[in-house]
């Protein structure tokens, strides 16, 4: 089962409403200035690799996919314009060196670090072992830093974590994994929310996540409604950015929140000159409708959200597929994206005049 029958089947059973208020301290946008049609190019590789290919990241002429449901490894690495197979890794198990339960890689100048959410630890790869088995581990204190699904580092080795206690909006983590401190709060109009169901509110505004050590910006995007925050660490200014759709919507049963306005972002990535971000837009009553009539809508969002550094919107890029994982290359003019709908699921995305106009 995907995270997005999981999601459908966990909002039928909707309990205390927790509805979002109109708030005065956001940036608001409802439209983009331009919108730009991309039609992809399909890069074929082995699919007998994948199950659920989610993630994708580059570095060089090295381009990793990440499974979110791999058999036997979680990421494999490929090389060149045609993606030549290099190996795999991120063995799925519970071995020391095996993993639980992939959510994301960095691919770093240190090596590439990959998170298990299973076991709470951080391993580094690098070329000296074929990037095959780590080098170095980091496991998170479980007991500050509740179960990890996504990380970034900074410019200093350090980690940046999701709180999804309620208490805060991120964690930083040390080169051990022990907390330094909490950073920022959930920026929400729900004041009942934060009085009584902070944890549920946290699952409710579960972020994918980005951060950019030449610029210091770490950027969330909602995986739920349609907010975009931006974080600059260096003087601890913060700008929330929300679109037409507003805050998570969510209602809480037994604790949990449990999703009922729509399906928003579901990758962000930030450059040096620009914000990107997939978007969905599916609404959960058209998610419902279609698997009671045994329907499957595509996965992923069709397009792609360009903002400035500031979050003003720029451009919007409709796709000609649903991607759920994508990596800009600015200097290239390429997008990667993986759509897990098609046979071949890696494809790319050529843009003249460079990616976002900048």
């Amino acid at each position: 089962m995907n995270r997005k029958h999981i999601l459908i089947s966990l909002s039928i059973a909707l309990l205390t409403a927790c509805t979002p208020q109109t708030r005065k301290d956001v940036t608001t946008y409802t439209d983009f200035p331009q919108t730009v049609e991309l039609r992809a190019e399909t890069v074929p590789i082995d699919t007998a690799l994948f199950r659920y290919p989610f993630r994708i990241r580059t570095q060089g002429d090295t381009v990793v996919v990440m499974d979110l449901h791999g058999a036997d490894h979680f990421f494999h690495a490929f090389t060149g314009e045609g993606l030549d197979y290099l190996s795999s890794f991120g063995k799925r198990g519970e071995a020391p060196t095996e993993v639980i339960s992939a959510e994301n890689i960095r691919l770093c100048p240190d090596g590439w670090w990959m998170l298990d959410s299973g076991k709470g630890k951080l391993s580094r790869l690098n070329a000296s072992n074929h990037w095959t088995d780590p080098v170095a581990e980091v496991t998170l204190n479980e007991k500050d830093i509740l179960r990890p699904l996504d990380f970034a580092r900074d410019e200093e080795g350090r980690f940046l974590v999701p709180d999804y206690s309620g208490e805060a909006r991120f964690c930083l983590a040390d080169r051990h994994g022990q907390l330094l401190q909490r950073l920022g709060t959930i920026p929400t109009a729900n004041e009942e929310a934060l009085r009584n169901a902070r944890p549920a509110l946290a699952q409710a505004w579960r972020s994918f996540i980005d951060y950019n050590p030449h610029n210091g910006l770490l950027v969330a995007a909602t995986q739920l409604g349609e907010v975009l925050e931006i974080y600059q660490l260096r003087d601890s200014a913060h700008i929330v950015c929300m679109g037409p759709n507003g805050e998570p919507q969510f209602q809480v049963s037994q604790g949990y929140g449990i999703p009922t306005g729509i399906m928003g972002f579901g990758d962000v990535q930030v450059t040096d000159r620009a914000i990107y971000a997939v978007f969905s837009g599916r609404t959960f009553k058209e998610l419902m409708q279609s698997a009671q009539q045994g329907k499957d809508l595509p996965d992923g969002g069709r397009y792609l959200y360009v903002f400035s550094l500031q979050g003003k919107p720029l451009l919007r890029y409709t796709l000609d597929r649903h991607i759920s994982g994508f990596h800009v290359e600015e200097e290239k003019g390429v997008i990667w994206a993986t759509d897990v709908n098609q046979d071949q699921p890696v494809c790319r995305f050529r843009i003249k005049g460079g990616v976002g106009g900048l």
